[in-house]
């Protein structure tokens, strides 16, 4: 990048990817002033060359440690929800589109932003999103258990239900009943709802 662009960059676009991101600069009127795609361990080190400037992200995981990043080398780092992004994108999608959508979103006053998250934070988002997937995991497991357990008008109460231990007796009473495939994949769901 040459000094001149340095110079003229007040806005930036940057659309993440797995490997690469696209970056479209804007400059104070709105002009394309650069049109690049740089790998992940450029993006750091070119915008560490850059003077402070106002730059948009769409929200994700990686967008919230870039943006960190960029907020501790001086920039203006923003996030925002893709959907709030896509009425700024024109014609055909492709990244430096959307890289340049981004770059258009971010300078609307009316934009709502997302705050960039801590380390912390992020760590404990993902504990809950793995609690809520175990939670639905066992609810299926139960589920299956009693759809294959006593008859109807045996039904276990709402206690036995909530707890996947307490279901051992309800299958042992069916047990009896099980023809050997439907028993062992009982026992197979009751050791995966234990753990």
């Amino acid at each position: 990048m040459s000094a001149k662009f340095n110079c003229e960059i007040a806005v930036i676009g940057i659309d993440i990817g797995k490997n690469s991101f696209h970056v479209v600069g804007l400059d104070r009127r709105g002009a394309i002033v650069l049109r690049q795609k740089w790998s992940r361990g450029q993006v750091e080190v070119r915008l560490s060359n850059l003077p402070p400037c106002l730059i948009g992200m769409e929200a994700c995981v990686g967008a919230h440690h870039l943006s960190r990043k960029l907020t501790s080398l001086g920039h203006d780092a923003r996030l925002m929800p893709a959907k709030y992004v896509r009425p700024y994108s024109r014609g055909q999608k492709n990244d430096f589109r959307d890289a340049e959508a981004i770059a258009e979103a971010v300078q609307r006053p009316t934009m709502k932003f997302v705050a960039t998250k801590t380390a912390e934070q992020l760590d404990l988002q993902a504990l809950h999103r793995v609690r809520e997937r175990l939670v639905s995991q066992r609810t299926g497991i139960i589920n299956q258990i009693r759809a294959k357990g006593p008859s109807e008008d045996e039904c276990a109460d709402d206690e036995a239900a909530a707890s996947t231990p307490s279901l051992s007796p309800m299958t042992e009473e069916a047990g009896a009943n099980l023809d050997p495939v439907t028993e062992r994949l009982m026992a197979l769901m009751r050791e995966k709802g234990q753990r």
